[in-house]
């Protein structure tokens, strides 16, 4: 069992940054896949990002350009999604969600274990 507390989220304006942090609890972190989604008021969840536990990365190709950066440290268990260049259309509540899985899914079904999620708004 893994339980998941996101932070770090709040209101920046346009271009500024902000970083999420997911704190896991469990034994096993470091041999979870941790990714972010982000799901906006009337829309579905999107995938963001994902790292597993031997160095693999997957971003969503659709909107992270070069902005986000996914991180974990697994000595202190918690995973990191740093955001750059913010922009009004990254307004959402982040969820930091895990697995036991090396492969990096990008479904939200695919994951076993979330957090309740940190709210994001980017004033313009």
């Amino acid at each position: 069992q893994v339980h998941l507390v996101e932070s770090g989220g709040g209101l920046v304006q346009a271009g500024g940054s902000l970083r999420l942090s997911c704190a896991a609890s469990g034994r096993t972190f470091n041999r979870y896949t941790v990714a972010w989604f982000r799901q906006a008021p009337g829309k579905e969840r999107e995938f963001v990002a994902a790292i597993n536990w031997i160095g693999g990365i997957a971003y969503s190709g659709d909107f992270v350009e070069g902005r986000f950066t996914i991180s974990r440290d697994n000595a202190k268990n918690t995973g990191y999604l740093q955001m750059n260049s913010l922009k009004p259309e990254d307004t959402a509540d982040y969820y930091c969600a895990a697995g036991p899985i090396v492969v990096l899914p990008t479904t939200p079904e695919k994951y076993a274990y979330w957090g309740q999620g940190t709210q994001v708004t980017v004033s313009s």
